[in-house]
């Protein structure tokens, strides 16, 4: 069966940097076959090497609300589908990420829920086979209207929508930058939008992602960490 990293972009948030740093740190710590895939409206500047699925847009929609869109199954990617967001740092090897529970759906848990003592989704890293939860997709194209209105963003509708079929990453695989590697007091805003991190992260040997929920951007952080590995 085939396996599939995909990322989505929309709009100018990200540049084709992202997309394309991306696709630099997949290739580096992803062993087992693959294939790159990029669904987005805009390919300028984009690594021909990527794989690029046209976006499907709609003007009452943006950013994250596009996520459901993976589960499209006319996208025509048969296999299993390693979807990333553009904002995170991948610094140790992520075979395990298609290995583990490999019949599951499997997703992050959300950072903030977390440190409030209960539990829901972040979909920065989440795993699936193609033809499932397809639901997700349908049900969002049929009430977008809706539904964004109702919820904050795609994970509220993910997490609403997949309910007996999935399980969460083991916590220490996929970390959050700024509440799990660091503290927040060791990210130090400068003038110029930038962010200066003089510490080393706290990371576990089977950590191998960097979630960049929120702000700072990795682009922001002067950190010597950070751009030995997000480059």
């Amino acid at each position: 069966m085939k396996n599939y990293v995909v990322c989505l972009k929309h709009g100018t948030k990200y540049s084709a940097e992202y997309v394309n740093t991306l696709y630099n740190m997949v290739s580096r710590n992803l062993t087992i076959d693959y294939e790159f895939v990029c669904i987005t409206e805009d390919h300028n500047n984009i690594n021909p090497q990527i794989t690029i699925l046209p976006l499907r847009t709609n003007e009452n929609i943006s950013g994250w609300w596009y996520k459901p869109m993976v589960f499209d199954p006319e996208l025509g990617l048969e296999g299993n589908i390693l979807f990333l967001d553009l904002d995170i740092v991948i610094f140790n090897n992520i075979d395990k990420l298609f290995t583990y529970e490999s019949e599951k759906f499997c997703i992050i848990k959300d950072y903030y829920l977390k440190k409030k003592g209960k539990k829901g989704m972040n979909s920065s890293c989440f795993r699936f086979k193609s033809g499932t939860n397809q639901h997700v997709y349908y049900d969002f194209i049929n009430q977008s209207d809706s539904i964004m209105k109702r919820l904050a963003g795609d994970q509220d509708w993910m997490q609403e929508t997949i309910l007996d079929t999935f399980i969460f990453w083991p916590e220490e695989w996929v970390m959050s930058y700024k509440w799990e590697m660091y503290k927040e007091s060791d990210i130090h805003k400068r003038t110029n939008n930038t962010y200066e991190v003089t510490s080393l992260p706290m990371f576990k040997k089977e950590s191998c992602i960097s979630v960049f929920h929120g702000y700072p951007k990795p682009h922001q952080i002067i950190n010597a960490w950070c751009s030995d590995n997000w480059r």
